[in-house]
């Protein structure tokens, strides 16, 4: 056997067919693409307007993206105290639960949000209980109006 040379071997390329899933994404991805390029563009105009001085400053004001896009630049730069901390550790939590969830595509998104909504929870309780509180009369819901449906459906 050489050190310096492999026989040649005759491999196949076969691609796997795409699910429903896969295809609904694409799709999505497909009529959402006009309106990303229009936010991709006002995030251009916002860091162009902060870029360029004088009498051919870009007026960024125009686009909707504008004022959401230079509020988190805003934000990212004067962050509140432990704020960076806090984004690694729901981060980290989010790959933690990548990690975790080999195997299935659900599993993949939950563990994942169910994570990193844990981590989340730990540092911003109030907002964690407030969405619990609409969370839990949504189901509530939700579940009642199931059960009316099923009700119906045996009565019939």
């Amino acid at each position: 056997l050489s050190l310096y040379s492999s026989p040649a071997r005759e491999t196949k390329y076969v691609e796997n067919p795409k699910t429903e899933l896969e295809e609904g994404v694409s799709r999505l991805r497909h009529v959402m693409e006009p309106y990303t390029a229009w936010c991709q563009l006002g995030l251009w105009l916002v860091f162009s307007d902060l870029e360029l001085t004088g009498s051919s400053k870009v007026k960024a004001d125009s686009s909707l993206c504008s004022g959401f896009f230079s509020e988190g630049y805003e934000f990212l730069q004067k962050p509140p105290a432990g704020f960076y901390p806090r984004l690694g550790v729901i981060s980290f939590a989010g790959i933690i639960g990548l990690f975790l969830a080999r195997g299935s595509k659900i599993k993949k998104l939950v563990y994942p949000a169910a994570l990193m909504g844990m981590a989340t929870s730990m540092y911003y309780p109030q907002q964690a209980v407030a969405i619990a509180k609409v969370a839990g009369t949504q189901l509530y819901d939700w579940s009642l109006q199931g059960y009316i449906a099923v009700e119906a459906l045996w009565k019939d």
